[in-house]
């Protein structure tokens, strides 16, 4: 492995701009960056001058993805360090990664049926041994080259410092020894430890991710103490549970100790789904209507757990994960301005070989046309790399000192407000006139009253023919109104590209959805004529083609009513909260991933501990009589339970149906009703999995995302309450730290 310092020397840039940064000098063989202690003198040795602007274009671009420089400089590396960077081997790893984790719904048991009910479901599709092996394997030897890869670029040096390069070894070996161990026994095992280890391959590639995993980690403690609280909450009202409603001696007054407080096990699962509101006001109507007096103690255990301490717990999550936002804002500031400086030093390096004998003068500079030779390589986007070229170009000197240098930079942290193209000139006074009016914001607004008169017209017409069959409905009326609108739209969406000119028409987001909605109404109302022909009154002609006259008319009908969906950025509140939506969904990448792997391991441990627990009354016909037996004592039909409600589709029997349980269960909606049936079916054990799922995902997850919702809804309204739309819309850029985390 590599023994070397990735940079000759240690750089130690950060701790001030200015501050001058050395290299050690190296053997001529190194073929290093190097730096003499007074800074007076830095060559490549090799003659490659090249060299100095390829490690400013990686030290750049490693500023812009917020990557450490800590890697090696040499040309054949920073080659391959690209390359390993490129959109194409990054895109190729993340469908490896995919590919890897969906063998789960190939596998035994395969997910391949049309139904997860077991009284209905088929015998699934198997894959023949060898076939997912083979896939594997594959993914299997690309994770390995991407190690190697990474590992190469680093060193050993910092290799040595990453646990998660470390994990991603024993990863991969563990998958290949438990590989060989399902090949030798004939794909005939049923404990595939290697699903677990699948979802790790997942987190290792995402850094936001593992910023997301330290976040929970730091909030941890915190958490800690509020679920020990309310541990403690809850043993001291299953105390004052079971001694209010112990058993008596009247039968008919043991209806709340029956069914909810029997023994300590059932109190405490009986309280604890109180806490999640899921059995309220089941748990309590036995009591309650004996005595009044005892919704006091039902009220007490939710108002103080439920509405105080749950709601403490996020926010205690929403603080931990704002203040761990700004710490990660601030280490990817850092990284940022340490890529930043470590382009300057090498073209500044680059400048003194050119001329040694005013290396002292040009030490804390670069030339201009270096510069802009390393940004036209440089890997960005566009308007980037145009907005720090031209303030490069505005630049009246023929070298940069390192503050404007850092200054250029800052075009990083913008976000481009999307200017519009300009109208088109007409000569003709009526074509001017015509423009003046369309491109007035009251068309808009008249657009939309056009659009909720059309919502109206079809909300009626379905409130009246609600209790019609399909052959009793006269789509006449129907089709009429919606003619008549979808031509309205056409004539809107003809005369805004008149006014604006077709660049200017799609350079309106909410012009292209309109539009496109108008387009596809125009094509299915043609097809319906050329299908069914003019309508007239009691129009109800047999069906034709793939689709039938009142399927067609409802598609219509569904477009119409989404097309109503453009009012929202005309309405400031609406628009604020659709824009945090729009946000939430670049910025979920990396929560949503940990969601993906948090369901992924409770998945296959779900079918690891309940396959096929719960057996269906179609199959006992052929069960063993002992089999028999266990599964009759377990079956009841008792109103609330899993038979009672139908709740057979639910199980653990394929990785599929797995992943639809759990989100149920995270709903906390009748979430007791499976813990009850898997408790009945195996062990009173289960309900450890079920309690643990509930605090992963409904108490974790859940409140973490319910932080990234209040932290994007915040900045939104502060941006909103601060400035107005039209000061935003004279700034050329907008700055905003939430980029780092999309």
């Amino acid at each position: 492995m590599e023994s070397e310092p990735l940079m000759t020397g240690s750089i130690n840039y950060g701790s001030h701009p200015d501050s001058n940064d050395h290299l050690e000098k190296r053997s001529p063989k190194t073929r290093r960056l190097s730096y003499s202690v007074a800074a007076e003198y830095c060559c490549v040795e090799g003659g490659d001058e090249d060299l100095y602007l390829q490690q400013a274009v990686v030290f750049i671009e490693d500023a812009i993805q917020y990557r450490s420089i800590n890697h090696r400089v040499d040309a054949n590396s920073l080659r391959l360090y690209r390359w390993y960077y490129s959109r194409i081997w990054q895109w190729g790893l993340g469908l490896t990664i995919a590919v890897v984790l969906m063998l789960a719904f190939i596998e035994r048991p395969s997910s391949f049926s049309y139904t997860s009910d077991p009284r209905f479901r088929p015998p699934p599709w198997e894959p023949p041994c060898g076939l997912t092996e083979g896939i594997e394997i594959v993914c299997l030897i690309i994770f390995a080259i991407d190690l190697t890869t990474k590992s190469y670029l680093i060193g050993w040096d910092e290799f040595r410092k990453c646990k998660w390069l470390i994990a991603y070894i024993l990863a991969i070996s563990a998958s290949v020894i438990d590989w060989t161990l399902t090949l030798s026994m004939y794909c005939d095992q049923n404990l595939r430890v290697r699903r677990l280890i699948r979802p790790f391959f997942l987190l290792q590639n995402s850094s936001l991710m593992k910023k997301t995993l330290k976040c929970i980690k730091r909030t941890l403690p915190e958490i800690a103490s509020v679920i020990l609280l309310l541990a403690l909450h809850l043993c001291l009202f299953t105390m004052i549970g079971m001694l209010l409603f112990a058993k008596g001696e009247n039968p008919k007054h043991n209806g709340e100790w029956e069914a909810y407080f029997r023994d300590l096990p059932t109190s405490l699962s009986s309280l604890l789904v109180l806490l999640t509101t899921a059995n309220n006001p089941d748990v309590m109507i036995p009591a309650y209507s004996l005595n009044r007096g005892y919704s006091i103690f039902f009220i007490l255990f939710s108002w103080f757990g439920t509405y105080f301490l749950m709601n403490l717990l996020t926010a205690i999550i929403y603080n931990q994960f704002r203040g761990y936002l700004l710490m990660s804002v601030q280490a990817s500031i850092l990284r940022r301005r340490l890529g930043v400086r470590a382009a300057f030093e090498v073209m500044s390096c680059q400048g003194r070989g050119q001329d040694a004998t005013h290396s002292e003068e040009h030490v804390e500079r670069v030339r201009v046309d270096a510069s802009l030779q390393v940004m036209a390589r440089v890997q960005m986007k566009s308007y980037y790399r145009q907005a720090i070229i031209k303030r490069v170009q505005q630049l009246s000197d023929s070298f940069i000192q390192w503050e404007a240098f850092r200054r250029l930079f800052d075009e990083l942290d913008k976000d481009r407000i999307k200017e519009h193209p300009p109208k088109p000139e007409y000569n003709s006074p009526l074509l001017q006139r015509l423009q003046l009016v369309f491109s007035h914001y009251y068309v808009v607004i008249v657009g939309n009253a056009v659009a909720l008169a059309n919502v109206m017209c079809i909300c009626t017409i379905l409130v009246l023919d609600s209790e019609k069959s399909i052959a009793e409905r006269d789509d006449y009326y129907m089709e009429v109104i919606n003619c008549f609108f979808i031509l309205y739209y056409l004539m809107e969406m003809s005369l805004k590209i008149l006014a604006f000119g077709w660049r200017g028409y799609l350079s309106y987001r909410n012009n292209i959805f309109d539009g496109l909605l108008t387009v596809c109404l125009l094509v299915l109302q043609i097809t319906i004529f050329a299908t069914y022909r003019l309508p007239f009154p009691k129009w109800n002609p047999a069906s034709r083609g793939l689709m039938s006259l009142w399927e067609m008319v409802r598609l219509v009908n569904m477009l119409i009513v989404v097309r109503f969906l453009r009012i929202i950025p005309d309405i400031k509140l609406m628009a604020l909260v659709a824009s945090t939506l729009v946000d939430l969904v670049k910025n979920l990448r990396a929560f949503a991933g940990i969601l993906v792997v948090v369901f992924y391991v409770f998945a296959v441990l779900g079918i690891w501990l309940f396959q096929g627990a719960i057996t269906a009354p179609g199959q006992m016909s052929v069960m063993s009589n002992s089999s028999m037996e266990t599964i009759t004592n377990n079956f009841t039909m008792e109103c609330g339970s899993y038979e009672q409600l139908g709740y057979w589709p639910n199980n653990f029997d394929d990785f599929a149906s797995s992943l639809v349980l759990l989100y149920n269960i995270m709903v906390v909606n009748n979430w007791q009703v499976f813990m009850d049936a898997y408790t009945r079916y195996t062990t009173e054990w289960s309900k450890v999995y079920f309690v643990s799922w509930w605090l992963t995902s409904s108490v974790m997850w859940v409140n973490l995302f319910v932080a990234l919702i209040l932290e994007n809804f915040i900045y939104k309204w502060d941006r909103s309450v601060m400035c107005s739309v039209a000061d935003v819309e004279r700034t050329g850029y907008e700055t905003t730290v939430q980029l780092m985390f999309r």
